[in-house]
C-alpha cells in the first residue's frame, strides 16, 4: 500500500522533521573552520566548549525515538571510525529534508527508497577514482612539501602547500634518565650531518628537510645542553603572525624566553630535499587545519617510526597513545611525554618522591580495587546465610580485616606501585599511603598491557590471587615536570610519570587554562590521531577540499539527466535491482535531485563556514560554475583532479591556515566517509518507512474517521 503526502505538518513525518530539526543544530561544526558552541549544564551552571557533533549529541535532550535513533547511529560511527560524525549529521538533516520535499511532490516512498539507496551506491562506485595510496600520498607530499628553491638564507621557508607556513614549535619531553639519547633527530640528509636521532627529543619539522642548530635556552645563547626535562621547538619560517597575542611584537626577538622555556630553531640551509615519505606529512595533510594536535601527532609519528625501524613493529600503533588533561597550564606547555602521564592526589606526593629513582616492584590489576567488587559472571550461593553471634562486637572489623589482608599481601611481596584499572577503596589508598605504596586508578587497559610486556607483571582480579610470578619489576615513578622544569601543583591533583625501560607509551600531554576548553582539545587530538589510524588501515585516502562531494554531485545529476530520456538506456546503468517496477522510473529524477541536493548543500555550508562565501547562495553559485566546467571538460573527475592539485578547487576550503600560495592539499578517510554517508542514509530511510508503516498500519480506518482524517491522503 503507498501513501502520498500533500503537506508536511506536525502530524505526519515527524520523525524526518525532528531529524532535519536537529541536525541544524550542527551545520557550524562542519568542514575545517568549525564554530564552537557552548554546551550549559543547568543543573551544575557548568559550561563546556564543543566542536564535534557526537558531544553535540550527547548534550542534547533527545526524548523522541528520531533522536534516540541519530544519537544510536553517531555513537556507533564515533566507536568504530572517531571521525565523520559531523558529515553524518549534516547529511541526515540535509537528506531529511530533501525527501520531505519529494513527498510533497506525491513520490511514492518505495521510489524514494530504491532510488536514494541505489544512487548512493553508484557514488561510492564512482568515486574510487579519487583514492590515492598512501605510499604515493606520502612521496608526493614530500616533494612538495620540500622543495630545493623553497630554501632561502636564514629561512627555512615550506611550500604553500604545507599547514606549516606559521611559525610552528612541537614539543617531545626530553627523558634524562635515559643516558644514551642523543639531543636531537633529523631525518634528512644535510651535507655532514650524520641523522642522530633522539629518542627523547623529538622535532617533527625535522623530517621537512631542514637541519636543526643545538637547542640552547633562549635566554642563554652560550648553553648547548639541557638540563631537565626540556622542551624543543623548531620554527620553519621568519614571517609572524601579527593578528596572535602569542608572538613577539615588532620590536621583540621572537626567540625571546618565555617562562624559561626552551627553543630551538632551524638556522642552516638544506642542501638536498627531503628523502623520507614520512607519517608525519600524512598527518598534516589529515589534519585539516588543526594545528596544536598536528604538532604532538608529528612528534609521536616521528617517534614510533624511529622504534619500528630498530624493532619491525607496527610504524604507528594507537595502543601506544594515551592522553593527560592538565588545567592551568598554558596551551603552549602541551608535549609528548615518553611512558604513562596521570594525576594523582596531593596526599600521594610524598610516596612519590620517597620512591623516585627507585626501581619498583608493580602489580596490575584488572579490576576494582574495593571489598566488594566481583569478576563479571560471579554468582553469589543461592539459599545461603551468614549469621554473626555477636554483631556488636564484629561491627566495623570486616573492613578493617580486608583492609589489613591487602595492606599485608602487598608488603609482604615487596610491591611499590600498584596500577588499578577501576575503583579503588579510599581507606586502603590511605593505608597504602602510610606503607610508602602509590595506588593508581582507572588505568586503560593499554596500560596496563604495556607496563605488563616490559615488567614481566601479570594481570590479577583479586590481590588474594597474587603469587611472586605476577609482580613485576623495573618500573619508576617520578612528579611530571612542565616545559620550565617545575614540578606542577594543580591543587587537588599532581601529574606524575610512571615508565619503564623499553616501555612504549607516548602520553600527549594537553593543558589549558580554559577549564570548558578541555573536552574539546582532547577531542581535537583524538580525532587527528585516528584519521592517521583510519587512513592507514585503508592504505589509501580520497582527495580532500570537496573533491570527492563535488564528483558526487557531479555524478548524480547526470544520471537525474539521463532518467530523464526514456530511450536512454543507460539511464538506469547504475540502478541494477530487479525488483524495480517501471512506475519508480518516472520519479528517478526527482529523487536523484534531492539526493544531490544533500550534496550540494554540504559543499555550500563548508565554504560559508570558511568564509569563502558570504552566503549559501553565493556558494552554491560556485558549486555550479565547478559543475558546468567539469560538464564542459567532458570528464568531471578529470577536472576536479586537475584542480585539486593545482589547490582551486573550492578555494580554501582546506583551512584557516592556506593562504599561502596554493591551497593546501588535504586528505580524506575513504571507509570513515562512505560509511558516514551509507549510516546517515539508512537512518533517514528508516525513519521514512517506520513513519509510513505507522500511518498506513492497521489501524487505518480509525484515522479515516476521525477528526485528523483531512490531514492524511489514503490511497
Amino acid at each position: 500500500l503507498s501513501m502520498a503526502f500533500r503537506d508536511v505538518n506536525a502530524r505526519r513525518h515527524i520523525g524526518l522533521q525532528e531529524l532535519s530539526s536537529l541536525a541544524l543544530a550542527g551545520r557550524t561544526l562542519l568542514g575545517p573552520v568549525k564554530s564552537w558552541k557552548f554546551i550549559v549544564d543547568e543543573s551544575t551552571n557548568q559550561s563546556t566548549l564543543i566542536c564535534s557533533a557526537v558531544r553535540l549529541i550527547e548534550s542534547l535532550d533527545l526524548t523522541s525515538a528520531a533522536g534516540q535513533l541519530l544519537n544510536e547511529t553517531i555513537q556507533a560511527q564515533n566507536k568504530e571510525f572517531k571521525t565523520g560524525m559531523s558529515t553524518l549529521l549534516f547529511l541526515v538533516g540535509a537528506w531529511s529534508g530533501a525527501i520531505l520535499e519529494c513527498l510533497q511532490q506525491d513520490v511514492p516512498v518505495s521510489a524514494i527508497v530504491s532510488v536514494m539507496s541505489e544512487g548512493l551506491n553508484s557514488c561510492c562506485e564512482r568515486v574510487q577514482c579519487l583514492q590515492v595510496s598512501i605510499h604515493d600520498v606520502n612521496k608526493e607530499l614530500c616533494s612538495s612539501i620540500v622543495r630545493p628553491d623553497a630554501f632561502k638564507s636564514e629561512t627555512c621557508q615550506i611550500g604553500g602547500d604545507s599547514l606549516l607556513n606559521p611559525q610552528v614549535f612541537t614539543y617531545f619531553q626530553k627523558d634524562v634518565s635515559a643516558p644514551e639519547e642523543a639531543i636531537l633527530k633529523n631525518s634528512c640528509s644535510h651535507q655532514e650531518d650524520d641523522c642522530g636521532f633522539n629518542k627523547g627529543l623529538v622535532s617533527p619539522l625535522s623530517s621537512f628537510g631542514s637541519v636543526a642548530s643545538l637547542v640552547k635556552p633562549a635566554g642563554d645563547r652560550k648553553a648547548s645542553m639541557i638540563s631537565g626535562s626540556g622542551v624543543v621547538a623548531s620554527s620553519c619560517n621568519k614571517q609572524k603572525l601579527t593578528h596572535s597575542r602569542y608572538f613577539s611584537t615588532p620590536g621583540e626577538s621572537r626567540f625571546s624566553n618565555q617562562q624559561g622555556t626552551f627553543r630551538g630553531y632551524l638556522s642552516e640551509q638544506a642542501a638536498d630535499p627531503c628523502k623520507c615519505y614520512g607519517l608525519g606529512h600524512l598527518a598534516v595533510a589529515l589534519s585539516h587545519g588543526n594545528q596544536t594536535s598536528v604538532k604532538l601527532l608529528q612528534s609521536i609519528v616521528e617517534y614510533q617510526q624511529e622504534k619500528a625501524e630498530c624493532s619491525g613493529s607496527s610504524q604507528f600503533n594507537v595502543a601506544e597513545i594515551v592522553t593527560c588533561c592538565l588545567l592551568t597550564l598554558p596551551e603552549s606547555y602541551s608535549c609528548v611525554s615518553p611512558g604513562f602521564v596521570t594525576l594523582a592526589s596531593l596526599e600521594q606526593v610524598a610516596v612519590i618522591k620517597h620512591l623516585e629513582d627507585k626501581p619498583l616492584r608493580i602489580l596490575l590489576m584488572d579490576g576494582d580495587l574495593t571489598e566488594q567488587y566481583r569478576h563479571l559472571g560471579f554468582n553469589r550461593p543461592c539459599n545461603v546465610r551468614t549469621i554473626l553471634e555477636h554483631p556488636s562486637l564484629q561491627e566495623g572489623r570486616a573492613e578493617d580485616l580486608w583492609l589489613s589482608s591487602m595492606l599485608g599481601i602487598l608488603t609482604s611481596f615487596e610491591v611499590n606501585l600498584v596500577l588499578v584499572k577501576g575503583n579503588v577503596c579510599e581507606n586502603l589508598t590511605e593505608r597504602c599511603i602510610a606503607n610508602s605504596i602509590l595506588v593508581i586508578g582507572s588505568v586503560s587497559r593499554n596500560v596496563m598491557c604495556a607496563f605488563g610486556e616490559v615488567t614481566g607483571a601479570q594481570p590479577v582480579t583479586y590481590v588474594t590471587q597474587l603469587n611472586a610470578s605476577c609482580v613485576g619489576s623495573g618500573a619508576q615513578v617520578e612528579l611530571w615536570k612542565a616545559c620550565d622544569g617545575r614540578a606542577m601543583d594543580l591543587g587537588e591533583l599532581v601529574p606524575v610519570r610512571i615508565k619503564a625501560r623499553g616501555i612504549p607509551l607516548l602520553t600527549a600531554v594537553l593543558t589549558t587554562t580554559v577549564a570548558s576548553k578541555m573536552q574539546l582539545i582532547e577531542d581535537q587530538f583524538w580525532t587527528l590521531v585516528y584519521r592517521l589510524h583510519n587512513a592507514l588501515n585503508d592504505k589509501k585516502v580520497f582527495l580532500g577540499g570537496g573533491a570527492v562531494e563535488l564528483l558526487c554531485l557531479s555524478h548524480i545529476q547526470m544520471l537525474a539527466e539521463q532518467s530523464l530520456q526514456p530511450a536512454n538506456k543507460n539511464a538506469v546503468k547504475g540502478f541494477h535491482s530487479p525488483w524495480l517496477a517501471a512506475s519508480v522510473t518516472e520519479y528517478k529524477s526527482v529523487v536523484l535531485q534531492a539526493l544531490a541536493n544533500g550534496w550540494r548543500q554540504y559543499l555550500s555550508v563548508v565554504m560559508c563556514n570558511t568564509a569563502k562565501a558570504a552566503s549559501e547562495l553565493e556558494a552554491s553559485t560556485s558549486v555550479d560554475h565547478h559543475l558546468k566546467k567539469a560538464a564542459d571538460c567532458g570528464s568531471p573527475s578529470a577536472y576536479i583532479l586537475k584542480e585539486f592539485r593545482r589547490g582551486g578547487l573550492l578555494r580554501g576550503v582546506s583551512g584557516p591556515f592556506a593562504d599561502h600560495g596554493d591551497g593546501l592539499k588535504v586528505y580524506d578517510n575513504i571507509t570513515a566517509k562512505t560509511e558516514a554517508w551509507r549510516r546517515a542514509l539508512d537512518l533517514v530511510l528508516l525513519v521514512l518507512q517506520t513513519d509510513a508503516e505507522i500511518i498506513t498500519g492497521p489501524k487505518s480506518n480509525q484515522l479515516v474517521n476521525s477528526h485528523a482524517s483531512s490531514e492524511f491522503v489514503f490511497l
